[in-house]
């Protein structure tokens, strides 16, 4: 009977070992949330490869910002160096011209003065604007400038120093407050030579003029004009000074 019993007991426990051993085969290593181990270095794995692919991407980003910062650096010395130049070169026209009228030149008895448009007149078309911008420049005589000038845009008026010289003359005009002459040879820059580098000067002078003669509204118009189709440039810059005054 004690027999009996003690092999029942072995077969139960048998058994039993059996199912857990099974078990055990079966059941997947879980967490403490369910999952698999498998599943959770799977999940770490996509985790990991889209953290990289992000870096990647984002440092690839990085990298052509940079080179487009270098380049528009580059670019902007370039354009900085051009527009000093430009700057310079304004700068030494306008302390040449600053005080046209500040002076009276004197003749002496023994010199016979010589009319400056029948001299200039004489000459050929370079040698003759070279000549009335030379009065400017070299002899400071700037009322015989002004003739020369004029007489250079009547003899020479399809000419290719045309619209300096017609800058030219409005300068000396605007400087001898003769305001309105001196609006007669900016608008002829502005209208009949669109493509001269004085152009934009002239516009900028327009609007001091009109601001001189009281009229802000047209000198808003012309400043605005200066902005919008000369913008980056120094007459730009200048005519937004000009603008902000008002």
């Amino acid at each position: 009977m004690v027999g009996l019993s003690m092999k029942r007991a072995v077969l139960t426990t048998a058994i039993l070992l059996s199912i857990g051993v099974a078990s055990a085969a079966l059941a997947p290593v879980a967490n403490a949330a369910g999952s698999s181990t498998e599943e959770r270095v799977a999940r770490l794995e996509r985790i990991l490869q889209a953290k990289q692919e992000s870096e990647f991407q984002t440092q690839q980003r990085l990298d052509t910002l940079q080179q487009e910062v270098l380049d528009l650096r580059g670019l902007n010395e370039q354009h900085g160096y051009q527009i000093d130049q430009m700057l310079k070169r304004q700068r030494k026209l306008y302390e040449e011209i600053a005080n046209l009228s500040a002076k009276p030149t004197a003749s002496t008895a023994t010199t016979p003065k010589v009319s400056s448009t029948s001299s200039s007149l004489t000459l050929g078309e370079t040698a003759s604007y070279e000549y009335a911008v030379n009065l400017v420049l070299k002899q400071r005589k700037y009322d015989e400038a002004i003739p020369a000038f004029r007489g250079f845009i009547k003899k020479y008026p399809d000419s290719t120093y045309a619209a300096n010289a017609n800058y030219w003359l409005g300068q000396l005009l605007y400087n001898k407050s003769e305001f309105e002459s001196a609006k007669k040879a900016f608008d002829t820059v502005v209208n009949r030579f669109k493509d001269s580098n004085k152009r934009a000067d002239s516009l900028v002078k327009l609007g001091m003029i009109a601001e001189k003669v009281g009229t802000v509204s047209a000198a808003k118009v012309y400043y605005q004009q200066v902005i919008k189709e000369y913008a980056n440039s120094a007459a730009s810059r200048l005519a937004q000074q000009q603008l902000s005054a008002l």
